[in-house]
């Protein structure tokens, strides 16, 4: 390990955190309501103040963790305004008092706009409202959590009727890998440090990550976004449908859930099939960066945005590869780590008015200049800085006390 190269890293990864964090602390809050504004231009005036669900659940998130495990992050104002934001998801997020089901959008004052029938606007209040939990030691957070996690479980496991999917006739049933991924997620955030919930959790970790490894495909070369419900090809558009960033995110949860069952396979797998193909498949060699969707067979994709650079594939790739290094010391990763930040930081990052720019053209220009929105939220940028500031923390440690040796 090059000792310069780490510390040259992590200063820029620190500082930049510092920044993208002091945008949204100075933007995002709603003083009058409680929660955030997401929907912020370059400059980080709010264009719209409809309040999506699993933003606020992710921000919630993403200021509890902060303040709970970096010392510089531990402010007061921090952790207000992360319980302001679980306070609002408490009183406004549920769209009924007999239901869990929560909306998707709300307004300024938490009344719902939108319900989308998926699960991820729930696994993102048990996200936020976990960490909130255990960022302010109040327990009726994490209680909250529980029985919401219960609901989703129900859902994916037993009887999703409450979504209010119907079952069509023509519809062929499957297995999206967003699915099992969160499931696999909200697992490793509820079972830290917490034996009684790791245990009761246990079988649906081990569920959860046999389902994304369905999604191997083609023999081992290709991991496919959707497959049937017992692990074969599907038919059509969806069946060859690839999307390079879900595919390496899934590579750092299926790393992080195999260091903790000390499954050596297994993580051999998540860095081989789901980070490094899912890569070299997806980079763009032409003008750099990762395609946001490709079809297995090399056909046209059918979504409009397919050959855009986005902002989250990139910091799920800049986490993936370097906590791959960090646990397997191959050399590759790093390069790819280093390959893949410096492309990022050089496109998506806004040095003038800060914080990150989202969706690019494939030739790299800004096609959106806003910095959130519906989807883009304060999470994605700012927690891979996190968790890659706290891997190269490590790294240097290690490699400072053997260079005294």
């Amino acid at each position: 390990m090059d000792l310069q190269v780490l510390q040259c890293w992590h200063k820029r990864i620190s500082q930049e955190l510092d920044v993208v964090m002091d945008f949204w602390l100075r933007h995002s809050h709603d003083e009058e309501y409680g929660g955030f504004f997401t929907c912020l231009s370059q400059d980080g005036k709010v264009y719209d103040d409809l309040k999506y669900v699993w933003l606020q659940g992710r921000q919630v998130w993403m200021y509890s963790r902060l303040y709970r495990k970096v010392p510089r992050f531990r402010r007061p104002e921090l952790l207000q305004a992360a319980q302001a934001g679980g306070e609002f998801l408490l009183r406004h997020a549920r769209v009924s008092p007999t239901s869990q089901k929560c909306a998707f959008a709300l307004t300024r004052d938490g009344r719902p706009v939108k319900i989308q029938r998926t699960i991820f606007s729930e696994c993102f209040y048990v996200l936020g409202l976990d960490e909130l939990g255990r960022a302010t030691g109040e327990l009726r957070y994490q209680r909250e959590a529980l029985t919401m996690m219960e609901a989703i479980v129900h859902w994916v496991r037993e009887d999703h009727s409450e979504l209010g999917r119907p079952d069509l006739t023509g519809a062929v049933p499957h297995d999206s890998m967003a699915v099992p991924m969160m499931l696999l997620n909200l697992v490793d955030q509820l079972s830290e440090g917490d034996a009684e919930t790791a245990n009761r959790f246990s079988e649906l970790g081990s569920w959860s990550a046999q389902r994304i490894i369905m999604h191997v495909q083609r023999n081992g070369t290709a991991v496919l976004e959707n497959v049937s419900e017992d692990g074969k090809e599907l038919p059509g558009c969806m069946g060859r449908q690839q999307n390079p960033g879900h595919a390496i995110e899934a590579g750092w949860f299926l790393l992080r859930y195999a260091q903790r069952q000390l499954d050596s396979a297994l993580l051999s797998q998540a860095v081989e099939k789901f980070m490094k193909q899912p890569f070299y498949s997806g980079w763009d060699s032409e003008h750099g960066g990762l395609f946001a969707f490709q079809d297995v067979n090399g056909l046209c994709p059918t979504q409009l945005e397919w050959k855009m650079k986005l902002w989250w594939p990139h910091t799920e790739a800049i986490i993936a590869f370097l906590m791959g290094f960090a646990e397997t010391r191959d050399q590759e990763l790093l390069k790819l780590f280093n390959q893949v930040a410096e492309y990022t930081f050089a496109k998506f990052s806004d040095s003038e008015r800060h914080e990150w720019f989202g969706y690019l053209t494939q030739e790299g220009k800004v096609a959106l200049t806003i910095k959130g929105g519906p989807f883009k939220g304060c999470f994605h940028v700012p927690r891979a800085l996190y968790i890659c500031e706290e891997i190269l923390e490590s790294l240097i440690r290690e490699a400072e006390s053997t260079s005294h040796d």
